[in-house]
């Protein structure tokens, strides 16, 4: 039975809800329907080897209205060209919103891609791609290293050109100011022409090497969405005008007019821009160099067998429940199960743990991992886009494509920036002319003022600092699934830990075994698990587990009687054998001579387990979940850093108590039923802390989702990673510190950031302005101010590349 809902279009009153309920409860199969006119759902249940659900959708859409699935939104990544600053993936965001069926919108600029939730219902990809195409923008096919490597090498020759023209243009246009020598028909004051002529061929190579700030430029003032393209284009365009017109004037013999020629300006602008892009281009690319690295960790090629015989095929033809094998030294080409051999897998490049882990038959490997010292064939479980390597990839480029909250502000700011800094261009200028300053200086104030004030520093500012972030924790095995975890993680001030396969190991172990005269402690041992052989209590398979490992040799039952609640009766070799809690002891009147020992055992968190033979006391076997070996050492390092620390359990409170006192846990919370652990997060956020919870289990989920920040353990269940905002791939709450270390240091470096962007424009802005000049100091040269530009987006990225050298401090 298969329960769906669906969306209804078209119902206007209780007659058409009554129609279509009518119309879909008659169908063979149906079992139940119930339409809901305010919501304006169907929620249908049926048989789907009866009824299929293209079925009902078609008895709906007969009877005249529109019926699409809930939840039928779909995700998809488009890489864009010709972004050059956040005014541009400002525009891209907006038109994109104006689309119907389109849910959300995050276009990232450090990436150069777009994220976009769309109902397909609704909105086709062609529609998404003109959209973008409309708003000035290239939509490319999934991005590659060639791509960006094309794109690199393009800006590199788009340089050199501009630089080989603009030396020269330079040396003609300033030298003579400072002595240096120049020909005759070069020489301004003897032939004002061919100087004016040389400054004019010199720069028209330059500016076709710019062309894009144009072509971009121009059409977003057109629309009405000037950008960073805009500001370049309109400063560059002035000088180079303003240079024909006093070409015009040297020709009609106005000769004066050689030393108010602008071509230099509009040329070397576009060069220290052009210089800028490059820069930043090289600097972007080794911001995703974490997603690089993983994606060159799996290995091309995987040996299979076939008809008994080794094949070696490419790893996009392996399919699930294939063999491969794999020899020492060689990488696990994908996913699955050892089924013959034995050997020590080195998962380092995906977990950060250095030390190789033992496999054998029925040990799960992982594609991309080293095959150290052993000859294994294993069946695979995962191929493409399921292995845990591709999903690894997905969530860091996720993360790394998301915005942190703290992004919005720039957002925010760089929508209105642009065409005030028009405004303040066009004022500015005409104050000095007003002033009585000639045209020249105007116009010097007017591209100072355009070139300067650039958003591209504060576009950049935040992803560039998240993608690097996120990429570092990838290196040390913490996946952080976005940029809003990653903010909010800096913030967190209480961690809740689950206990049991969290802070302990989640697997019960003896950890003592005390005897009396009567027997020795290996063949107390011997007996309980001969009793326990065969058991599914987690403590009888701790007792077999031991006496396994100590190689003892245990022998069969002549009888067995579970007691319910007490612990077990059994015959083993003619002797009657009791193994159970002291409820059991007292009931069948065993005398214990043990009890200190017992309830001391009992107030460090153990399950001492009683063992009768013939009547009489043998000894006791503590049973107990034992810590993690890391767990003491995480929590300390915690509370260095000023966090609360708490523990979760369904243990009772003594045993809880014990393990906390342990491990220097702060607050316990004890014998909580797994449906009321989110209800205990959201006590604690009631008391305005800012909550993590670490967990690994199911009935983890609904509290790690409840948390302002979810950390699951990398060994635990799907559904619980699933809730998480961070997965820690090693397992070791260590990493836990590691998490919160990064995202201070990564949220530090984001305000770094905005701090130097936002700086630079409120001083570069009125500089460029002719402020200092008002009051005898300099003129901002409108080369300098383009220098300044270029440098102030390289800055922030070079700033946010600093995280690569990111260590944890335990």
């Amino acid at each position: 039975m298969k329960k769906e809902q669906y969306k209804i279009t078209g119902m206007t009153c209780a007659s058409c809800a009554n129609s279509v309920n009518k119309t879909v409860s008659q169908l063979d199969g149906v079992t139940d329907a119930n339409v809901n006119l305010v919501s304006e759902t169907l929620t249908v249940s049926f048989d789907e080897e009866k009824v299929k659900a293209s079925d009902i959708k078609k008895a709906v859409s007969n009877i005249g209205y529109g019926i699409a699935e809930i939840n039928e939104e779909k995700d998809i990544i488009i890489p864009i060209g010709g972004m050059t600053c956040a005014m541009c993936a400002r525009s891209v965001t907006q038109s994109l919103e104006k689309l119907d069926g389109v849910s959300k919108v995050n276009v990232n600029l450090a990436t150069e891609k777009a994220h976009i939730t769309y109902d397909p219902n609704q909105v086709r990809i062609s529609n998404i791609k003109k959209a973008i195409k409309e708003a000035g923008y290239e939509p490319l096919e999934e991005e590659t290293v060639e791509h960006k490597n094309t794109e690199i090498k393009s800006l590199k020759v788009k340089l050199l050109v501009s630089l080989l023209f603009t030396v020269p243009l330079l040396y003609i246009s300033m030298g003579h100011m400072i002595g240096l020598p120049l020909p005759g028909f070069l020489d301004p004051a003897n032939n004002p022409l061919g100087f004016a002529l040389a400054q004019l061929i010199l720069t028209i190579p330059v500016i076709i090497c710019g062309y894009k700030f144009y072509t971009i430029g121009f059409k977003k003032i057109v629309r009405r969405q000037p950008n960073m393209d805009s500001l370049i284009a309109v400063g560059t365009s002035a000088a180079f005008i303003y240079g024909i017109y006093a070409l015009i004037k040297i020709i009609n013999e106005y000769h004066e007019f050689a030393m108010e020629l602008y071509f230099e300006t509009s040329a070397v602008i576009i060069t220290l821009i052009l210089l800028g892009k490059y820069l930043e281009a090289i600097s972007k690319g080794k911001t995703s160099e974490a997603i690089k690295k993983l994606m060159g960790l799996s290995p091309k090629t995987a040996t299979i067998i076939k008809d008994g015989e080794e094949l070696v095929i490419p790893i996009e033809e392996v399919e699930v429940g294939d063999i491969i094998v794999v020899r020492p030294g060689e990488k696990i080409p994908l996913d699955g199960e050892i089924i013959e051999g034995q050997t020590a897998i080195d998962e380092s490049m995906l977990t950060g743990e250095s030390i190789p882990v033992e496999k054998g038959p029925g040990d799960i490997v992982i594609g991309a991992s080293i095959n150290k010292n052993g000859y294994i064939k294993y069946r695979t479980t995962k191929v493409g886009k399921d292995t845990v390597l591709a999903q690894i990839i997905k969530l860091v480029e996720d993360a790394q494509g998301t915005k942190a909250p703290i992004a919005k502000l720039a957002d925010i700011i760089s929508g209105y920036f642009v065409p005030i800094v028009f405004g303040i261009a066009v004022v500015a200028g005409l104050a000095w002319l007003i002033s009585g300053e000639s045209v020249a200086f105007s116009l010097t104030i007017f591209i100072s003022v355009l070139v300067i004030a650039c958003p591209c520093a504060l576009g950049l500012a935040t992803p560039t600092a998240i993608m690097v972030g996120t990429g570092k924790g990838a290196e040390y095995g913490v996946l952080i699934k976005g940029g809003e975890a990653l903010e909010t993680t800096h913030k967190v001030n209480a961690i809740i830990f689950d206990k049991t396969g969290t802070i302990t190991e989640g697997k019960p172990q003896v950890t003592d075994v005390i005897i009396t005269n009567s027997f020795n402690e290996q063949e107390l041992l011997r007996i309980a698990a001969s009793a326990e052989k065969g058991s599914e209590h987690p403590l009888g398979e701790a007792i077999v587990k031991k006496a396994l490992d100590e190689k003892l040799e245990l022998v069969g039952l002549e009888s067995f009687m579970a007691i319910p609640g007490r612990g077990i009766e059994v015959k083993i070799e003619n002797k009657t054998v009791l193994l159970g809690n002291k409820q059991l002891m007292d009931e069948k009147n065993i005398y214990i001579n043990l009890q200190k020992e017992a309830d001391d055992l009992a107030n460090s968190g153990k399950t001492p387990m009683f063992v009768a033979v013939e009547g009489e006391l043998a000894g006791i076997i503590a049973v107990a979940d034992v810590l993690k070996s890391n767990s003491k050492k995480a929590i300390n390092l915690l509370h260095k850093m000023g966090l609360e620390v708490i523990m979760i359990t369904g243990d009772n409170q003594r045993t809880a108590e014990a393990i906390a006192k342990e491990v220097g846990i702060d607050r316990v919370l004890a014998e909580v039923l797994p449906e009321d652990k989110a209800n205990q997060v959201k006590a604690l956020q009631a008391e305005g802390k800012k909550v993590a919870m670490v967990g690994d289990g199911i009935n983890d989920a609904p509290a790690l989702a409840q948390a302002d920040i979810g950390i699951a353990i990398g060994s635990g269940t799907d559904v619980a990673i699933e809730s998480a905002d961070i997965v820690l791939m090693k397992s070791d709450l260590i990493d836990v510190a590691t998490a919160i270390q990064l995202s201070k240091k990564t949220i530090q470096n984001i305000k770094q950031n905005l701090f130097w962007a936002f700086a630079y424009n409120s001083l570069g802005i009125p500089i460029a302005a002719g402020l200092l000049h008002a009051f005898g100091g300099p003129l901002l040269n409108p080369m300098i101010a383009a220098a300044a530009m270029a440098f102030s987006s390289v800055s922030v990225v070079l700033n946010a590349l600093r995280l690569k050298t990111f260590k944890p401090f335990h």
